[in-house]
């Protein structure tokens, strides 16, 4: 666990080779923040002081990652870290792009693709078939996002104007770091090792996206006097798709369809 190598100047501990310290996701309307509890772990293992390895932690990462994290001592024990909204962007970035799933996502993906046969399915709207909402919500972003393309808001480059002059995030309304927050969920829960309710996280991941989609506008009057507020939204609209996609074809095994 890399985390180690900052108080013990170590790459592992031996006899915490096989144990999973987790962080554990905080909610927040505005915040992407998560929290450690390996501090009191860490001071069983090494005899120190807990005070002593979480001022250790806490000035490292202040020292070598103030740009991606704002790191804080939450007591009693819990280190406490908040994604910066320059790293947000970056990560938001990759995920329109489909580069920020983990390697072993994707590996599943190929693996999936693979060892599935003919067509997919795509399911019809009616009783029992819920998995057509998420069906509708991909090929709803698909739509959008070719409309934006044509409307110029979005090339070929596919760079999005996340951050304002301040390098602060463009999105602020509640509906957009609310759909924000869902898909930095699925993607955790891409790199988790514990069963995952794949439907449950897809429905509410469509949710979210179609309660962004009510509720921030990106063509008409939000194009034409705030354009680049305009195409943050369509990035997130792309990073939805990114990852609907993935559940739909490598969690799921069912079609994710461009049009219905």
């Amino acid at each position: 666990m890399i985390i180690l190598s900052i108080y013990t100047e170590k790459a592992q501990l031996e006899c915490m080779n096989e144990e999973y310290f987790p962080l554990h996701k905080d909610r927040s309307n505005h915040k992407i923040l998560y929290t450690s509890g390996i501090v009191p772990r860490l001071s069983k293992y090494e005899n120190v002081s807990p005070q002593e390895i979480e001022k250790s932690i806490v000035s490292h990462f202040s020292a070598n990652y103030s740009n991606e994290f704002k790191v804080q001592s939450v007591s009693p024990n819990w280190i406490r870290f908040e994604l910066t909204d320059p790293a947000l962007a970056t990560w938001l970035q990759g995920v329109a792009e489909e580069g920020t799933l983990s390697r072993g996502a994707l590996e599943q993906r190929e693996q999936g693709e693979q060892g599935r046969q003919g067509e997919k399915e795509i399911f019809v709207p009616g009783v029992g078939n819920s998995l057509f909402s998420v069906q509708y919500a991909h090929a709803r972003c698909c739509s959008l996002l070719r409309l934006g393309k044509q409307e110029g808001l979005i090339d070929s480059s596919n760079f999005i104007p996340w951050l304002d002059s301040k390098k602060e995030l463009r999105l602020t309304h509640p509906a957009s770091t609310s759909l924000i927050d869902e898909l930095i969920q699925v993607v955790d829960f891409s790199e988790c090792n514990i069963l995952i309710k794949w439907e449950k996280v897809a429905l509410k991941l469509s949710q979210a996206f179609e309660n962004f989609w009510s509720q921030c506008r990106i063509f008409g009057e939000v194009k034409t006097t705030s354009s680049d507020l305009a195409a943050a939204r369509l990035g997130l609209v792309m990073a939805t798709q990114s990852v609907l996609s993935f559940l739909l074809e490598t969690k799921l095994g069912i079609s994710a369809p461009r049009e219905l």
